[in-house]
């Protein structure tokens, strides 16, 4: 069939039909009709020419054009597609490298072959047409909750017609065993829009977190209107969930407001997540206030916060202990994905069975070591003192008062706690020597010599070894293993380094080795300074008394 002796307003009215079905733009299609009908021409004239071909929008009319390009003497490479300036004179008036020339050759006649090569050209670029048109449709969707209607399963997978293309709800993203029929209606959270080659991939969730936070967003106005915010969700899909609000309006319960008259508001959040109950709880900057928030309904007596271990230890008396953990573990653990920290449960009678024994640990430490009687070993315990080099270098007036102890007994402790530490601190370098440290370490002033010789056990025995070292390796960590916080133990946490006092030495010796430039390290102080404007106001081990109730 020749393309000339067909209705010419057949390709423009095809071309329109396609697009209304596929909803992408008309011109798409005949820009897929031009390229397949020049490449059915290129089977015919030859695959090395450059042909192409041009659709009238008015007419419908195709017009076959060939193409040659004029390149330097010497360099044409396709006799085809290029000529010479010399041979460009014959058909062009003074003609230049980069110039064209443009002649029409007539329509190809379409055969059986060429008509179905040109049909699947035209398939192919509606295809490619169609999925950009979803793709841009829908990534800025990412993060909205969206509705649609089952179309079928697949592997435990629902697709999901979501009107304009499809998505796909993955069998780990559904609430418990919730099951669908085909036609069904469903509500879901757009998690992810990627772009891959078999065309955008909406990926839809109903277990994430943020699904239930879109859900009180659009249940209760004054989250919509960001008079109350959600700070975190927690939840164990299909079961249990809790939710941390805050208001910025002080006349507006947050609570209450998410909860709605008789519960109206949370229950149609209840009712779509499959009856899973939510706890609805007021945040606060206090970390341990909102973690008493948080345990509800479980009392808690007391907290203590370790921030830099990011470890909260919980003190709840004996008949709450059950009621704080939850079943299996459940209360505890939504509570600890709530506030981002691990959290240690024990009852009353556990932490003062603990406590009694670091009593008794320190007491016979000071007994051992200062040749002291229980009673007096006992009193400075009960101060407050935990270590000899407290008592050997705090002022003597906090030594004074306790009672029984005048000045003359303040300075004989003082003076036998710094002779232990003097004697421990030559066999420690006694030992560190033995073990092959060299004076590069034993100068190094920000270490003691009971950590030059940890250090040595572990086989860092030169300043340079030590600037290899990285400040977890020394102060110690946390590593996630299959979801699991695991403890990482630091060649120097037991002298209670810090992270950041780690990184501190191991920078100080890189500059001593001239691995660092001093000036580069103060400016990366100086932005850390700018980052820190704020400090906290609890204490990293400070204990705060629970006295506080929310709402749940």
């Amino acid at each position: 069939m020749a393309i000339t002796s067909a209705n010419q307003l057949e390709l423009l009215q095809t071309a329109e039909a396609v697009a209304r079905e596929k909803m992408i733009e008309p011109g798409l299609v005949i820009e897929a009709m031009e390229e397949s009908l020049a490449r059915a021409a290129k089977s015919r004239y030859g695959a090395d020419m450059d042909i192409r071909v041009a659709i009238d929008r008015r007419t419908g009319r195709a017009s076959f054009t060939r193409v040659r390009t004029v390149v330097e003497d010497g360099e044409v490479e396709n006799y085809q597609a290029e000529m010479t300036v010399e041979q460009a004179g014959q058909y062009l008036d003074a003609p230049k490298v980069g110039d064209t020339f443009v002649e029409e050759i007539p329509p190809v006649e379409l055969g059986r072959i060429a008509a179905q090569s040109a049909k699947q050209v035209i398939l192919q670029k509606v295809r490619e047409a169609e999925r950009d048109r979803q793709y841009e449709e829908f990534k800025d969707r990412a993060g909205t909750i969206i509705n649609g209607l089952v179309k079928r399963e697949e592997y435990g997978n629902i697709i999901v017609d979501v009107g304009a293309g499809e998505a796909v709800l993955r069998r780990n993203d559904k609430i418990g065993r919730e099951s669908y029929r085909p036609n069904d209606r469903i509500r879901a959270y757009v998690k992810d829009v990627r772009r891959e080659a078999r065309g955008p991939q909406i990926f839809l969730s109903r277990t994430a977190p943020e699904f239930m936070a879109e859900l009180f967003k659009m249940e209760v106005p004054e989250i919509y209107d960001g008079i109350i915010e959600i700070k975190a969700v927690a939840r164990d899909p299909g079961s249990r969930a809790k939710i941390a609000v805050i208001s910025y309006d002080h006349s507006i319960d947050p609570v209450g407001a998410c909860v709605g008259m008789r519960g109206s508001r949370v229950q149609a959040v209840v009712n779509e997540l499959q009856g899973e109950k939510i706890d609805i709880i007021p945040w606060n900057e206090d970390m341990p206030t909102f973690l008493v928030n948080a345990l509800q309904p479980a009392e808690v007596s007391k907290v203590v916060l370790d921030e830099e271990a990011e470890r909260i230890e919980i003190v709840v008396p004996e008949d709450q202990l059950s009621l704080a953990i939850g079943r299996r573990g459940q209360n505890v653990r939504l509570a600890s994905q709530l506030t981002g920290m691990d959290i240690d449960i024990m009852t009353e009678a556990e932490e003062s069975e603990r406590r009694q024994q670091e009593f008794e640990t320190r007491t016979q430490l000071f007994m051992d070591s200062l040749d002291l009687d229980e009673f007096l070993a006992q009193l400075l315990v009960s101060e407050g003192f935990t270590s000899l080099e407290e008592v050997a270098y705090v002022e003597r007036d906090e030594l004074l008062v306790i009672e029984g102890v005048d000045e003359e007994t303040a300075d004989e402790l003082q003076a036998r706690a710094r002779d232990v530490l003097e004697a421990q601190n030559r066999a420690a370098l006694e030992n560190a020597r033995a073990l092959g440290v060299e004076d590069s370490l034993v100068a190094f002033d920000a270490l003691t010599p009971q950590m030059i010789e940890a250090l040595a056990k572990d086989g860092i025995k030169t300043l340079d070894d030590f600037a290899t070292c990285a400040d977890w390796e020394l102060a110690g960590g946390y590593t996630t293993v299959d979801g699991q916080r695991v403890k990482d133990d630091g060649l120097l946490e037991p002298f209670d380094v810090s992270l950041e006092e780690a990184q501190n030495m191991v920078m100080t010796a890189r500059v001593l080795l001239g691995w660092v430039d001093p000036e580069d390290l103060a400016g990366a102080q100086d932005e850390d300074d700018e980052g820190d404007g704020e400090s906290d106001e609890a204490d990293e081990s400070g204990e705060v008394a629970a006295a506080g109730t929310g709402e749940s």
